[in-house]
């Protein structure tokens, strides 16, 4: 695996839509430089440098106020990437981290210092080789105060994974809504079962993202749009939002991220559930210091 790979946008468009002062971008992530943070041995993809710089030039091009970084699985478990980016963030950034399950208590709260407030397991067989539930129970048990867990899983092993989910005893944050297929529309079996989920505990959160990924239409994903809007309003204070930039894996449909923009208000049709969706929800997870100030 030697040819590096380019998934993002070149030259995205400015959005049509302005998001609120003090949005966040509560879904994305670096790429290096590899010659500073060098990729995981086990990475499934080889991405070309997305650092820091890109992330910040697109944040303020899109209109936003603050980043979310999520450690990328091509980076394994060494967050030195993500907590160099966070650092460069003058306090603009927050992060989510992919950690050995046998890190130390020390290595948890360093992390913790370096701006990262969660914890992600990730079950995508194509992207990870080993997900040990118990391994990823006994770490979340011993989260520093204030942690979440980002899962990321696809809808068919939505039910096989719920008895691990049920015994975190962290608020959970669900990537893509568990990647359901968005053609069925916001009543099909997917989006009922991952509604079933949600009511099971009311800690559980979760990101209206990735258009580009769920939705095999294109771009301008109206059957995403359709099927997402009702969770959205009926979820509305458990909601998050994000570009995903740089899109690892897809170089072969690259969306324009100010297209993405544009999909906020379609699911978020109200200012008040803007206000929410981008700012308050994130706040309360990443800044929660912040909001009690």
């Amino acid at each position: 695996m030697t040819d590096r790979i380019t998934s993002w946008h070149g030259s995205p468009s400015r959005p049509l839509y302005t998001p609120p002062p003090g949005a966040i971008d509560a879904h994305c992530h670096v790429f290096g430089p590899m010659a500073d943070f060098p990729f995981s041995a086990k990475a499934k993809y080889l991405p070309q440098d997305a650092g820091p710089d890109m992330l910040f030039a697109l944040r303020d091009h899109l209109g936003f106020a603050r980043n979310v970084i999520v450690q990328a699985s091509c980076h394994g478990t060494d967050n030195a990437a993500t907590l160099d980016a966070i650092a460069k963030s003058n306090g603009k950034a927050r992060g989510v981290a992919v950690v050995d399950p046998a890190i130390s208590d020390a290595d948890l709260a360093a992390l913790h210092e370096g701006g990262i407030r969660g914890i992600r397991f990730n079950f995508l067989k194509r992207l990870v080789d080993d997900a040990p539930k118990d391994k990823f129970l006994e770490v979340a048990r011993r989260l520093p105060a204030g942690w979440h867990v980002v899962i990321y899983f696809e809808a068919d092993i939505l039910e096989e994974l719920r008895p691990f989910m049920d015994a975190i005893p962290v608020p959970l944050v669900i990537d893509h809504m568990g990647r359901p297929d968005v053609t069925q529309g916001p009543d099909g079996p997917d989006m009922k079962a991952f509604r079933a989920f949600l009511d099971s505990r009311d800690d559980i959160w979760f990101k209206a993202t990735c258009p580009d990924r769920l939705d095999p239409t294109g771009d301008p994903w109206n059957s995403f749009a359709d099927a997402v809007a009702p969770l959205v309003a009926d979820y509305q204070d458990r909601v998050l939002w994000g570009t995903d930039w740089p899109h690892p894996n897809m170089q072969d449909a690259i969306p324009d991220d100010g297209h993405l923009v544009d999909m906020i208000p379609r699911i978020a049709p109200t200012a008040d559930l803007q206000r929410k969706l981008l700012i308050d929800n994130p706040m309360r997870l990443y800044w929660p210091e912040e909001m009690r100030a």
